[in-house]
Parts: C-alpha cells; structure tokens; sequence
C-alpha cells in the first residue's frame, strides 16, 4: 500500500481519552492529509511467561482492541524482533511518513526506541515520542549543578511548582474518519490468553474513569486518615489503569486538583504519591542497573541469607505472621497488595529473613497487575534500606505492631487467612500464644493448620541490624 499514512504505536498507553501520541499524530495526519494506521507490537519473548502482569495487561489490550474494533477504529498487531517487526510493516505499507508513540523510561524501551528510530530515520521517516504516562520528565527537574536530585523532598518541592498540562479532547471521531482499514492480526494474542486461567474484571476506560469519579467523589477527603489500614477501602486502587495507561496520570491529577487547589490535606497527600511516581521514574533512568544493583554502594556487598524454604514460605503467605501472610495471599490471588503491606511484607522478606531484596523484587514483578519497574525497585529498595531515600537500616518494621496498629480487629486477616476466621481480635496477631484449649474453641492447630511463627522477630532484627552495620563496603 503506497498511501501516505501516519502510525500511532499503542503501548502503556490503551485509551482514546487525553492521548498526547494520537493527538500529536492527529495534528500531523491532517497537516499532511494521511490516514492512520494504529498499531501494537508485542516481543515474542513476552508469550512463553504467563506472569499475571502478563496476563492483566494482555487481557486489558483485547479489551482495548475490541473496544477500537467496536468504534470502527482499526488496530494491526504486530509480533517478533521490533525492527524486523517494523521493518516488515513498512514494507508492506510504504507510505508511511510518521510515528507517533508514548515515552517509555525503563531500559529496555529506552535500547528499544534507539533501536527502532535508527530504521525509521534511514527511511526518512519522522519518529515522535510524546510525554504520556507521567507529568514530569526525568531531566524536567534538576537540582541547581544540574544533576538529578537522590531525595524525594526537595524533588517534590520542586515537582510541585512545576505546571502540569491541561487534558487533550478526546480523539476518537477523527481517528474513526481517518482509521486505515487493516487486518487485526490478532491470532497468537489470543491464543496466549486461551491459556489464562482467570478472568479479569472492570477493564477498560468506562470503568476506570468511573473508579477514579468514586475515589475523588466518595474517598478522597478521608485518603489520610484511611490509607493505611488495608479492611478499608481507602486507598483509589486505580494503580493497574496508570500501568496500562487506560487512565493517564494527567486525568487523575486534573481530577484530584480542585482539592488539592483548596489545601485539603487528603488531596495534598495523594498528589504527593505521583509525585513519588515521577521520583522513582527520574531515579531508574538516571541511574542505571538499580533492579540489580543497589543504590547504595556500600550496601553492595552485604551477605544476605539464601534460604529457599524460608523464601517460599514469604511467597505462600505461611510465614507464621498473619498480617504478612494475609498480604501476601492477597498478592496471589488478587494481583494487587495494599501499599502499607508492600512496605510491611518487603520489610519482612529483607529485614526479619535477611533475604536479598532482589528476590522479592522478581516475585513482586511476576504477580503485580500494576508492577512499575521504577515503582517497584524503588519500593524494595527503600524497603531494604539500600536505596536513595531509603528508610535506615535500624528501622525494622515489627510485624506484630503493623498488625495490631493496622488491622487492629483482624478483618484483613481473616479475609485472606480463613484458618484464623474463628479467632477473637485479642489473639489474632499473635495466634501462637493461644492456649490449646483455646485453639480447640477457635477451631484451629497452630503449628498443623496455621504455621508457627518461623522467625523470632527480635532476634531478628538484631542480626539484620548486625548485617548491615558489619557487611558494609565503606
């Protein structure tokens, strides 16, 4: 097809709403009277693991796709190395003039990109990365010698100041009047996810527009007081629409402003979590390797413990500990934990087994429907005390004291560890301590339905604190 045409590449970025690509790529179709040609590539690697981040965002493109498809709007896949991908692409439609995508910060889209526009330039063809998915850019904010910052406070002072952009009209009847008729090409998405075992629920802009309407209507002005005590619906849960970009950052900020305008505390302190987002964005793209290697030098050369029954017993939630253990069969069977358990379970996993963070990490990355790289390093990172910002090693979080001041009735727990369902909330932190006849009345064996704890978390603490204050590289 020898047409002129302009590409819009879908990536994290699956709505039609307040897209900078398809309105940049619009701007240009019309100055250059080209059609458009939508299209989505996915690296054949990414079909032989069926992690559930795979699976969520899999089944959030179909969704995506059918909802294009339902409007009339053309999408083509395309599968395989991304240049040999492409270049196939614009053999087959030579007319092309332009791509336009969303910026993509982690490292592999970075060696991506490099590597794609190197094809698009020798064809002498414009290719165009639009700031989609965050509202500052890493090299946006600076400190004054011109070097990023590495703590969050004098970064948000200044992300704070800085102005945010105002939202994009939606695009869908001029990408309808000027779609490229394609095939869609869909076959091997499909046939990953007749695989998938589960089904996931409230996929698409509708609904996610419709939860943030919720938060900031029903819950915003409590996010404060309420956030951290996961039996409550308190925090906005609308992480996994930001990582697929159903909902771009820039919608949930413009929708949480005229609160955050007023001073409102809440809204103050849930503006402030995106700007951790963009704080942890600017820290992975300025520093390279950190899901390998810590922040901290010195901490590079810690001995950590290998222990794989202890790890496993983190994975399944059987750790003794209810609050933890009730976090992690969360995360199994959800796809999503509470931040204030992310804290409390990585706290655990690295402080009380003295486990290498990177291991948490992995399994984090497997199991999160809203796994951000950048998020998530960082996160654990912190956790660990090894990354920038990161809490001091000698605080350990006593997971006994974050059950009681968090769950302090047990309602989490018990949703997620049914052994425990019958057990009163004055015991049900510490279950071991229940006599055996109470354990008869309760309905549970402590040590055979339920594990004993299987560290003793004061003793704990000191060999982690001993670890790091001895395992240093000065």
């Amino acid at each position: 097809m020898h047409d002129p045409l302009t590409v819009v590449w879908f990536r994290n970025d699956l709505r039609l709403n307040d897209h900078p690509a398809i309105d940049e790529a619009l701007t240009f179709a019309e100055d250059h009277d080209t059609k458009i040609l939508c299209v989505f590539h996915i690296h054949d690697d990414l079909f032989s693991h069926l992690h559930t981040r795979h699976d969520y965002f899999f089944q959030t493109l179909r969704h995506f796709s059918d909802d294009l498809k339902s409007r009339n709007i053309a999408i083509r896949f395309l599968y395989g190395e991304v240049t040999e991908a492409f270049a196939s692409l614009l053999k087959e439609y030579s007319g092309v003039q332009a791509v336009f995508a969303s910026k993509d910060y982690t490292s592999f889209a970075t060696e991506r990109d490099r590597t794609v526009r190197t094809l698009f330039e020798e064809r002498n063809i414009r290719f165009t990365l639009t700031v989609s998915n965050h509202l500052q850019e890493p090299s946006s904010i600076m400190k004054d010698d011109g070097t990023p910052y590495k703590v969050y406070t004098p970064y948000s002072k200044q992300w704070l100041k800085k102005p945010v952009r105002g939202l994009l009209a939606g695009h869908e009847k001029k990408l309808r009047e000027r779609t490229c008729e394609v095939a869609m090409n869909r076959g091997k998405l499909d046939d990953f996810l007749a695989s998938s075992d589960r089904t996931w629920q409230a996929l698409g802009e509708d609904h996610a527009h419709e939860r943030l309407e919720q938060f900031v209507t029903d819950r915003l002005t409590h996010y404060g007081e309420s956030r951290d005590f996961p039996a409550v619906a308190g925090t906005s849960r609308l992480s996994p629409y930001l990582k697929t970009g159903v909902l771009s950052v820039a919608q949930v900020y413009h929708a949480a402003y005229p609160l955050f305008e007023k001073g409102d505390d809440a809204a103050v302190t849930f503006i402030k979590e995106l700007a951790w987002r963009d704080f942890y964005t600017m820290i992975h793209y300025h520093f390279e390797n950190l899901r390998n290697q810590e922040f901290q030098e010195k901490y590079r050369t810690l001995s950590w413990n290998e222990d794989d029954e202890l790890l496993e017993y983190w994975k399944q939630g059987q750790t003794g500990f209810p609050l933890i253990d009730a976090a992690m069969r969360q995360l199994n069977t959800t796809g999503w934990m509470h931040n204030r358990l992310r804290m409390a379970t990585a706290s655990f996993l690295t402080k009380d087994y003295r486990i290498d963070w990177r291991e948490g990490e992995r399994y984090f990355a497997e199991k999160l429907i809203d796994y951000d790289e950048a998020s998530n390093t960082g996160g654990w990172q912190w956790a660990a005390s090894v990354g920038t910002d990161a809490v001091p090693y000698f605080r350990v979080f006593n997971p006994v004291r974050q059950s009681k001041r968090f769950d302090p009735e047990g309602t989490f727990i018990r949703q997620y560890v049914p052994e425990l369902k019958d057990v009163p909330a004055s015991s049900i932190h510490e279950p071991a301590k229940l006599s055996e006849a109470k354990q008869k009345e309760y309905r549970v064996r402590i040590g055979t339905d339920y594990p004993l704890p299987t560290v003793d978390h004061s003793e704990a603490r000191k060999a982690a604190i001993t670890m790091f204050e001895g395992g240093t590289n000065q």
